[in-house]
């Protein structure tokens, strides 16, 4: 699936199919439904790449001290850029793994 097919898949109802969880989180959070995204993130706390949607999660929830503590947990650095931009990222990197 590429970038573009990802954001045309928003204005479904539902996922696509064949779509990792943290894709799944993604795309929810696309939809602007935060606890869905957010319940998958912590199904498997203690997984940095779930630990790295759920630290995004939180800085988009305006949560900057819970955020850390993800980022932290994710051993990644909150990044200084745009909300956006950072969704875009995760979705451009989740999206490599599945090829």
């Amino acid at each position: 699936m590429t970038y573009e097919a990802f954001q045309q898949s928003l204005s479904l109802d539902t996922p696509p199919a064949g779509l990792s969880p943290l894709l799944t989180a993604l795309w929810h959070d696309g939809k602007d439904d935060w606890e869905s995204a957010h319940e998958i993130a912590q199904s498997a706390e203690g997984t940095p790449a779930y630990d790295r949607i759920h630290a995004y999660l939180h800085r988009k929830e305006g949560d900057q001290w819970n955020a850390g503590y993800w980022y932290r947990r994710a051993a990644a650095s909150m990044p200084s850029g745009s909300l956006d931009k950072e969704w875009e990222s995760l979705v451009h990197h989740h999206l490599s793994l599945l090829s």
